[in-house]
């Protein structure tokens, strides 16, 4: 009986002998040698993960940046310039200005300007209410005004107000969670020193989308004629504005008939008298 038990016992540890040298010899064969410079650039960077520079997250920018020299320092947008300075002066390189994004809603048909055609009382959120026939509006591009957006912004930027979702760009840092949340599409980020957006998504002829909407772009092509930079398209029956075109003239919003097209300072830098960041 002790002769088993020492002879377990033996066993034992010398299975516990071989497993450790194993790991020793994985540890030393197999480590990953850290860049020194991606673990300082991943300390500097906001860590939103909100992947608006364009890679999965602050990680995957991070080693992007320390491995890849013709990756650009500008990328965070919730970072902003403070970020990219100091990021250019790690990595040695030229200062080049971020181009500061700010979210839009493209609905303006709140309970004055349009109705809904039915009584929803499933679970209250956008992505539930969209799966039964696209929502109780009667636009079924529009604001499905369950607030998706809203809880998903990490910064409270993003409020429900007279049935939509309003952004208040004094908060919004551009990070583009909200527009991978809507699962109407209606919001897009846009460079914030531009003056104007087409609140509007209705892809319906004028006559079917004025009835469901009175704000609703009819397609009429007079901004598209005012534009004196052609900045402004019109196509699936919905105005569009280029914004490497648009030279914020406000001329589109001007002549808009049913007011679809809105100018507002999206900068963040004024106060503005509502958390709405469409004013006319």
């Amino acid at each position: 009986m002790f002769e088993s038990i020492i002879t377990a016992v033996i066993a034992v540890t010398a299975i516990g002998l071989i497993c450790a040298v194993g790991l020793v010899v994985a540890s030393v064969f197999m480590h990953v040698h850290e860049n020194e410079n991606e673990k300082k650039i991943r300390e500097l960077l906001p860590g939103a993960n909100c992947g608006a520079c364009g890679y999965s997250g602050c990680d995957g920018y991070a080693k992007a940046l320390a491995e890849d020299a013709d990756t650009k320092a500008n990328l965070c947008t919730p970072g902003g310039d403070k970020v990219s300075k100091v990021l250019s002066e790690l990595l040695g390189r030229e200062h080049e200005d971020v181009v500061e994004m700010v979210a839009t809603v493209r609905c303006c048909g709140d309970c004055k300007t349009t109705e809904k055609k039915t009584l929803y009382s499933g679970v209250d959120t956008c992505a539930a209410a969209k799966m039964l026939h696209g929502g109780d509006g009667m636009c079924t591009y529009g604001c499905l005004g369950r607030g998706d957006c809203e809880a998903a912004c990490p910064h409270d930027a993003i409020c429900m107000d007279d049935g939509i979702a309003r952004v208040d760009s004094r908060k919004c840092v551009g990070c583009g969670v909200c527009v991978r949340t809507c699962p109407n599409h209606l919001i897009h980020m846009m460079p914030d020193i531009k003056r104007e957006v087409i609140a509007c998504h209705n892809k319906q002829k004028g006559a079917v989308a004025r009835k469901q909407c009175t704000n609703a772009c009819i397609a009429c092509g007079k901004c598209q004629k005012a534009c004196p930079a052609d900045a402004i398209v019109i196509e699936n029956n919905l105005a569009s504005i280029k914004y490497d075109k648009c030279i914020a003239c406000g001329k589109c919003a001007t002549v808009c008939p049913v007011g679809c097209i809105r100018t507002a300072d999206y900068s963040g830098k004024h106060k503005f008298p509502e958390p709405n960041y469409i004013i006319r």
